[in-house]
C-alpha cells in the first residue's frame, strides 16, 4: 500500500476560488432541479458527472489517480455549499467519496489503478455496504458471509439501507471471514463490482426523505470475487469501515449546515416579506429573537465540524470522539433550524412550493445515518469515561485559551 501523506489546507485565495466553483455548480446543476428529483425519484448521473470534471468524485483523494487531495477543513466547506444546492445530492457525493477514500487509503496498487481513476472523474460510482437488517447500530454484529474457496471468496448475505445501490460500479462490502463469535476481529472488507454474477438488489426504499438518491437492499447469493478483491488484511474490514466513518459523519455534518443555512436564508426572506396584524413578522420580537437562535446554532455548529475536521487532518488521537460531538451537534442543529425556518413559514412551509419542508425531510435522515446520534452520545461518554478522556478535555482547554489570547 502507497503511503498515505497529510494533505495541507489551501490557501485563502485558492479556498475561495474552489468554493466559488462548487458553488456555481450548485446553484446551477443542483437548486434548480432540487424539487423535481424529490417529486420524482430522480438520480442525478449528468449532474454527477459533471461533478467529477470539477474534481468533486475525490475531494480527498491522492492525485496520482485524479483526486484533488484537499484537507478535510477545505471538504467540509465544500459539502456546505453543494448541500446548499441539493442535500440529497450532496450526501450522496459524500458517501461516493467515502469509497473513493477507502480504496484509496488501503488499496494496493492494482485495486486504486482499477477504480479510482473512474471514481474522482464520478463516471462511476460507489457504494458502501456495511449496514444489515438485524444490525444495524451494531455494525460488529454483522452476518455476511465471506466463505474461502480456493482462490476466492464466496459472498452471502444482505446489506440493508444502502445509497446508491443499483447505480454503483463498486461496493465495498464488509463480510465476516471468522466465526461467528469473532466479533469486529472476524470481518474483512472486499471489493465487489457492480455487474457480479450473484449480486442483486431489493426493491427501492419508500423513504421520507433523500428522494433523489436509490436506496435498496443489496444481496449476495453465493457471489464469487477472487482473494485479490479483498481490500486491506483479512481480519481488518471493521476498522477499516470505522476509520472511514470519522470522514463520512463530518461530511453529512456538514451536509446539515448547508441545508440549514438555505432554509435559515429563505425564512429571512419571507419574515421580511410577510405581513401579519399590520407589520412586518420581521418586526415582532419572538422573531427576532428566533432568527437569532437559528443563526448562533448554526455558528456553532460550523465551529464543531471544522473542529473534528482539524482533528482528522492532524491525525490527533481524539479525533473519533471529535468527530462524533460534530456529527452530533451539527445534524441536530442543522434538523432544528430547518424545522423552525418551516415553523416560520407558517402554512406555506408545509407547502411543497417553498422547499422547507423538502429540506427538513431530507436533514431527518442525518441523525440516524453514519452511526446514530445516540451512538455518537456512546461514543463521547467512553470516551471521557477513560483515564486518558479527562486529560484530553484538559488539553483541548488548554488550546482554546491560548487560541484566544
Amino acid at each position: 500500500m502507497t503511503p498515505v501523506t497529510t494533505p495541507t489546507a489551501v490557501s485563502a485565495e485558492e479556498r475561495e476560488a474552489i468554493l466559488g466553483a462548487v458553488r456555481d455548480f450548485a446553484e446551477s446543476e443542483l437548486a434548480p432541479y432540487a424539487a423535481e428529483r424529490d417529486e420524482k425519484h430522480i438520480f442525478p448521473r449528468e449532474s454527477l458527472h459533471k461533478a467529477g470534471e470539477l474534481g468533486l468524485g475525490g475531494i480527498y483523494i491522492r492525485e496520482d489517480f485524479g483526486g484533488t487531495g484537499l484537507a478535510r477543513v477545505d471538504t467540509v466547506a465544500i459539502f456546505e455549499e453543494l448541500a446548499k444546492g441539493d442535500p440529497a445530492v450532496a450526501a450522496y457525493i459524500s458517501i461516493h467519496n467515502m469509497v473513493a477514500w477507502m480504496i484509496d487509503t488501503y488499496g494496493d496498487e492494482a485495486q486504486r489503478g482499477q477504480w479510482l481513476p473512474k471514481l474522482t472523474a464520478m463516471e462511476e460510482f460507489g457504494g458502501y455496504c456495511l449496514t444489515e437488517p438485524g444490525a444495524g447500530s451494531d455494525a460488529a454484529n454483522i452476518a455476511t458471509s465471506a466463505t474461502r474457496d480456493g482462490d476466492d471468496y464466496l459472498l452471502t448475505g444482505v446489506k440493508q439501507f444502502i445509497s446508491g445501490a443499483g447505480e454503483a460500479a463498486v461496493y465495498v462490502v464488509m463480510a465476516r471471514t471468522g466465526d461467528a463469535g469473532s466479533g469486529a476481529k472476524g470481518i474483512s472488507a472486499f471489493l465487489v463490482p457492480g455487474d457480479a454474477e450473484g449480486l442483486s438488489f431489493g426493491a427501492p426504499e419508500k423513504k421520507m426523505g433523500w428522494h433523489a438518491q436509490p436506496t435498496r437492499q443489496v444481496i449476495f447469493d453465493g457471489l464469487r470475487v477472487p482473494a485479490s478483491a479483498m481490500l486491506g488484511d483479512e481480519g481488518r474490514g471493521f476498522a477499516i469501515a470505522m476509520s472511514a466513518l470519522n470522514g463520512g459523519r463530518l461530511n453529512i455534518a456538514a451536509c446539515s449546515l448547508g441545508g440549514a443555512q438555505w432554509a435559515l436564508e429563505k425564512a429571512v426572506q419571507y419574515v421580511h416579506e410577510r405581513v401579519a396584524f399590520g407589520e412586518p413578522l420581521a418586526e415582532k420580537q419572538s422573531i427576532l429573537f428566533t432568527i437569532a437562535d437559528m443563526r448562533t446554532e448554526l455558528q456553532a455548529a460550523r465551529l464543531m465540524v471544522r473542529d473534528g475536521a482539524q482533528a482528522v487532518d492532524e491525525k490527533a488521537p481524539d479525533a473519533t470522539m471529535r468527530c462524533a460531538m460534530a456529527k452530533r451537534f451539527a445534524t441536530d442543529a442543522g434538523f432544528d433550524v430547518a424545522n423552525k425556518a418551516l415553523q416560520l413559514h407558517g402554512g406555506y412551509g408545509y407547502l411543497q412550493d417553498y422547499g422547507v419542508e423538502r429540506v427538513v425531510r431530507d436533514l431527518r435522515v442525518h441523525q440516524i445515518l453514519e452511526g446514530t446520534n445516540e451512538i455518537m452520545r456512546l461514543i463521547v461518554g467512553r470516551e471521557m469515561l477513560r483515564p486518558a478522556g479527562s486529560a484530553s478535555l484538559q488539553r483541548s482547554g488548554g488550546n482554546q485559551m491560548r487560541s484566544a489570547s
